[in-house]
């Protein structure tokens, strides 16, 4: 399996909130917050292009990588019934989120990594039941396969609220043979939605598939929401690699009921990495989440570009 070069370099960037960068700057509507139906739209794929370019733009600018990852978080199953996709028609949309960042990549002079993004089956915020890993395998393997089959570097699997659903997803991609990425959620406590302390989590994962994730990240919760469920000591942490984190201190709860986006502050945002990395040097992979924008982006890779 080839190697990712996010592994072993200093800093790869990621983007930032898509969905809430299209819904709330762009003014494009997404019901259920789903971004890929704007790849079968000419306009929402242009908007695509422009957010990803603009973030590609500041890791060459500074000399670093990046993994963008495709606009597919509600690509799956469920999601796209209720938006009037099929299963081909889905196939065809996650295919066609890779072929939009194949594109991005070859007009940038940097490394490129290009990730299959998989969300959670239910409400990351929410989540009303939890499946087995079985189920959640059989789930989650239609969409993995389909980038199985593409030029997509690897899937990772974003705001993921509990152990046995991270698990089949674990499952599905060995079986498609496809690097993956399992990307956590944590409340203001720093535990999952489902009550589990984030070190028992990828504990437990890793244990369940003989460590079969290229890495672990966190994703969508602010940094001082991800620090205090870290432990510079914790052999654990070793395999923690990157953080999405949001531009807002508030809860999941309150961001739910939120109409109005809470971006932070960009430098005080880089300044929260700055000191995650200095307790935490691993962390190579670094970008945003809900609320986050090139602004905050741009930001922290000036934070550590020199």
């Amino acid at each position: 399996m080839t190697q990712l070069p996010q592994l072993n370099a200093p800093l790869f960037l990621t983007d930032g909130g898509a969905e809430t960068t299209l819904l709330f700057d762009d003014g494009i509507d997404l019901p259920d917050f789903a971004a890929f139906p704007l790849l079968d739209d000419p306009d929402g794929h242009a908007a695509l292009t422009r957010y990803f370019e603009r973030y590609a733009g500041i890791a060459e600018r500074d000399g670093a990588g990046i993994v963008l990852e495709t606009a597919t978080w509600r690509a799956s199953p469920d999601w796209a019934a209720r938006l009037g996709y099929d299963e081909a028609r889905l196939g065809s949309a996650n295919r066609k989120a890779v072929d939009l960042l194949l594109d991005v990549r070859q007009r940038f002079a940097i490394q490129v990594v290009i990730s299959g993004c998989v969300g959670p089956r239910g409400d990351a915020y929410r989540p009303e039941s939890i499946m087995s890993r079985e189920e959640a395998r059989d789930y989650h393997s239609v969409q993995i396969r389909t980038f199985a089959d593409t030029p997509a570097d690897l899937v990772t699997a974003m705001t993921l609220t509990n152990v046995p659903e991270a698990t089949g997803i674990v499952d599905a991609a060995r079986e498609a043979d496809v690097p993956v990425v399992i990307s956590f959620t944590v409340e203001t406590d720093g535990r999952l939605p489902s009550g589990d302390a984030l070190a028992a989590a990828i504990e437990a994962v890793d244990r369940d598939t003989d460590a079969y994730p290229a890495y672990y990240m966190v994703n969508c919760a602010h940094p001082t929401h991800i620090a205090p469920a870290l432990d510079p000591a914790a052999g654990w942490t070793e395999r923690l690699k990157g953080i999405r984190a949001n531009a807002s201190k508030l809860s999941h709860a309150e961001l739910d009921e939120a109409e109005t986006l809470d971006r932070g502050d960009p430098e005080e945002f880089a300044d929260d990495y700055r000191r995650l990395k200095a307790s935490f040097p691993q962390l190579t992979v670094l970008g945003g989440c809900c609320g986050t924008d090139h602004r905050h982006i741009d930001a922290l890779s000036r934070a550590f570009s020199g």
